[in-house]
């Protein structure tokens, strides 16, 4: 579902892949059915897949709704942003479940891609004002001037 509702909702700022500790072995006929009910119905190439079938060396992102600890199951690339939001699991052939899955799922991405969006719309008028550069390219401040009381170095600080 979250990968299917990313592709659409999602596809102008991210890639998305979908993929399980423990998938099923094929994607239940109740999913299928409360995807087709709204406006993102699943992509015909969307099948369960493992989590372990992935490098996640090159991802930005990875967000688990299995309610398991990523930690437990891969490592993460160093750097990436892990989101662990906790959806439960439809139950087998309730329809109902499979819709409120659904619909929590469905929020999520919608928030998450339009995270993303205002991330991407930001870094591009930052870049902007800084005359095409990034924030880490512009010229430091000024050091404090020498009247400025300096900090005592000796002095242990506790924050």
């Amino acid at each position: 579902m979250a990968e299917a509702f990313a592709r659409t909702v999602g596809d102008d700022v991210m890639l998305a892949f979908s993929a399980g500790v423990w998938p099923a072995e094929a994607v239940s006929d109740a999913a299928r059915l409360v995807m087709a009910e709204g406006a993102t119905p699943l992509f015909t190439d969307q099948m369960p897949k493992r989590l372990a079938e992935f490098d996640l060396s090159g991802f930005d992102a990875i967000v688990n709704l299995s309610g398991c600890r990523l930690a437990a199951y891969t490592t993460a690339p160093p750097g990436a942003l892990i989101l662990e939001p906790f959806v439960p699991a439809p139950l087998a052939h309730d329809l109902d479940s499979h819709r409120d899955v659904r619909d929590r799922v469905e929020k999520f991405v919608r928030f998450l891609a339009e995270h993303f969006r205002r991330a991407r719309d930001w870094s591009a008028a930052t870049t902007s004002r800084a005359g095409g550069q990034t924030l880490s390219q512009q010229t430091r401040p000024d050091p404090l001037p020498a009247a400025a009381p300096q900090p005592d170095v000796s002095m242990p600080a506790a924050l």
